[in-house]
């Protein structure tokens, strides 16, 4: 996979191209990337600006780092869940 463009550059791109001078396939070839990739890059930009709707970077990473978390308290619920019930066992009578 290549490594992705910096995003003040990414940030400049998407500035030429909104501000309608040419196509956007001419300005994709005028800065050597894909004409699909410049798109991507102004549907984000739009989602960011709150043109569009969708999810934000910062919000997208928010979610990223609550499921992470999440999953971490599970594990340590299920722990829990079967200490609880190796000492319940321990305290039945007849054993």
């Amino acid at each position: 996979m290549p490594r992705p463009h910096p995003k003040e550059f990414r940030d400049d791109v998407v500035a030429v191209a909104r501000r309608g001078e040419a196509p956007v396939a001419q300005v994709a070839k005028d800065f050597g990337i894909s004409e699909s990739c410049l798109r991507n890059w102004l549907h984000a930009a739009d989602v960011e600006d709150g043109h569009r709707p969708g999810s934000t970077a910062s919000e997208s990473a928010e979610l990223r780092e609550l499921r992470r978390r999440n999953r971490l308290l599970e594990q340590e619920n299920e722990v829990l869940r079967r200490a609880a019930a190796y000492f319940a066992q321990a305290h039945l009578p007849g054993k």
